[in-house]
């Protein structure tokens, strides 16, 4: 880009002719510089997340139509159309024969739903990453102000619309030699009853998981003293450290209350981990502290952060691609 811009400098001087004086030249070049450095930002964005559809996807997601996307409602199926059809739109295959992993829940049906990208690697294809996030909430709360839909912004619309938008990239670039299964979760809330069917399933077929990651909450940002993100279960594995070094900066890290309050029994990476013995995370940024509205009719859209929501999912493109590309399973369980 140096080489290029020096190129065009000299075309302005030169055009400006002998008659023009400094202060035109600089001017000029000064505009050059502007316009180069406009394209170099353009260029390096093409490809990558924009804020304004993660605006837009979880404002759809977490909004009142969906009436807090309870299993089994009305509302979790608007939002299961509204995942399906952006799987279609961009050429995401179902897995099974259809999108929806369908399970009996008592009296109601739940369903997951499941979308595929292939690996482009004839071997490495054949091992799978999963990313996930339960696109269900509970539905109802406790009224405040008159208001008594659940909306479910953070929790976990945002994973959702993080999954979503990573299926998007990887189908439109096809920068993943492994192959890759992006799943949306129902009744996560009752019980991580979705994730326990989709892996008792995958694992009776001999599904070849390399590693599972799970996105919950990640709508809010930690204190700026503190890694951006944090993995449940850190010490099962070294998925934290490799995804550092995939990203080459610091995204993920440890969370010293996430063992006290169970966090890695208590999200969709459980169901993974118990079944396969595979590395199975839950990654989020969501810390008890920064965030007052945990299953909570104020868990709105209006109250996420949208840039950081749209830089970590960015950040973490690297991080992923690197995990889904290495050419041998170098994430691997630590001795317990």
């Amino acid at each position: 880009m140096k080489k290029i811009l020096s190129i065009i400098i000299g075309s302005v001087i030169l055009s400006c002719g002998t008659q023009k004086n400094t202060t035109q030249v600089k001017t000029n070049i000064n505009e050059v510089k502007e316009e180069v450095q406009d394209v170099t930002s353009k260029t390096h964005n093409m490809g990558r997340i924009l804020e304004k559809h993660v605006k837009s996807s979880l404002e759809y997601l977490a909004s009142d139509e969906l009436e807090g996307r309870d299993t089994g409602s009305e509302g979790i199926e608007k939002g299961a159309i509204y995942i399906e059809n952006i799987f279609k739109k961009n050429e995401i295959k179902p897995y099974f024969e259809t999108y929806r992993d369908s399970f009996n829940l008592k009296d109601i049906i739940g369903y997951n739903v499941v979308g595929y990208v292939e690996g482009t690697d004839s071997e490495l294809k054949k091992e799978f990453v999963v990313l996930g996030a339960h696109y269900d909430h509970i539905g109802k709360g406790k009224e405040v102000n008159g208001d008594v839909i659940a909306n479910g912004a953070n929790d976990d619309a945002s994973g959702t619309v993080a999954v979503l938008e990573w299926a998007k990239y990887f189908s439109k670039h096809k920068t993943n030699k492994r192959s890759i299964l992006f799943t949306l979760y129902s009744a996560e809330e009752k019980g991580l009853k979705g994730s326990s069917h989709l892996a008792k399933r995958l694992k009776e077929a001999d599904f070849n998981l390399y590693t599972m990651i799970n996105f919950e909450m990640i709508g809010v940002p930690r204190d700026s003293k503190e890694i951006m993100a944090y993995v449940s279960g850190y010490e099962k594995s070294n998925l934290a450290e490799k995804l550092n070094e995939y990203s080459q900066t610091e995204v993920v890290g440890f969370f010293p209350k996430a063992k006290e309050f169970q966090l890695f029994m208590r999200s969709d990476n459980y169901p993974f981990y118990k079944a396969f013995k595979k590395p199975a995370h839950a990654i989020s940024t969501f810390d008890f502290t920064n965030f007052d509205y945990y299953h909570h009719v104020d868990d709105e859209a209006d109250k996420m952060d949208f840039k950081h929501m749209t830089n970590f999912m960015n950040i973490m493109i690297p991080a992923l691609e690197g995990m889904i590309n290495a050419p041998s399973q170098e994430i691997q369980m630590n001795d317990e």
